[in-house]
């Protein structure tokens, strides 16, 4: 699914080159469930948010399903991205002028799903995250553990083939973000691609592969 070669980042300052990345060269295979693991300024969310193709500033080469992302055009990537990529960050990215069942709302309506079938699918992802009574509010009127689970419905919602989560419990109580992570193992058992950034060892137990990086290379995987 996701084949890296090479692939590097850095920031220019003068004449000096900071490395965030060093020669990352990462096979995930469809189906797996992997954890990046390392210590803060390690690279790990820089790397989420490159195979998340959030960012674009960076070298190598990079495939994803089959096609070569590093020959894309922006809009091409993002195409990509709408269509086969559910993304949960750590800071929630819930769009604080939409209601809770509008922020569901928009992946959908990326993937051109029928008005009527939307709304079938709000409702069923409102209620299996048991947050109904939520969906007319707006983000800032939502707890920080209210919003995490909003996000983690939102990144769910259109079924996606990937999901990538950068701190996915951070913000939730302990019983919430097991609760996630049976979630998200029972979505990876049932075939959906998983990548998760966790400094929790328990949530890395969920997964099968752990790749740990450490001052932007990849020291075991």
């Amino acid at each position: 699914m996701i084949n890296l070669q090479n692939l590097e980042k850095w920031y220019q300052t003068g004449n000096m080159k900071t490395f965030v990345l060093r020669r990352i060269n990462l096979e995930i295979k469809e189906g797996e469930f992997v954890t990046i693991m390392g210590p803060s300024g390690a690279g790990k969310s820089t790397l989420l948010s490159i195979i998340g193709m959030l960012d674009s500033a960076w070298t190598g080469e990079f495939h994803f399903l089959g096609q070569a992302v590093h020959t894309l055009k922006p809009r091409q990537r993002v195409e990509l991205n709408k269509k086969y990529i559910g993304f949960v960050f750590q800071s929630y990215h819930l769009l604080d002028n939409l209601t809770v069942y509008e922020n569901l709302d928009i992946p959908l309506s990326y993937r051109n799903v029928k008005s009527s079938e939307r709304a079938s699918i709000v409702c069923d992802t409102l209620d299996r995250f048991q947050i109904v009574g939520k969906k007319d509010l707006y983000p800032s009127q939502l707890s920080g553990g209210q919003q995490q689970l909003v996000a983690v419905a939102r990144a769910l919602v259109a079924s996606p083939k990937l999901i990538l989560a950068d701190e996915p419990t951070g913000n939730l109580h302990s019983s919430q973000g097991k609760e996630i992570m049976e979630l998200f193992k029972k979505l990876n058992d049932e075939g959906t691609t998983i990548i998760q950034v966790t400094h929790s060892e328990s949530n890395a137990a969920y997964g099968n592969r752990i790749v740990n990086l450490m001052d932007g290379w990849i020291v075991k995987s």
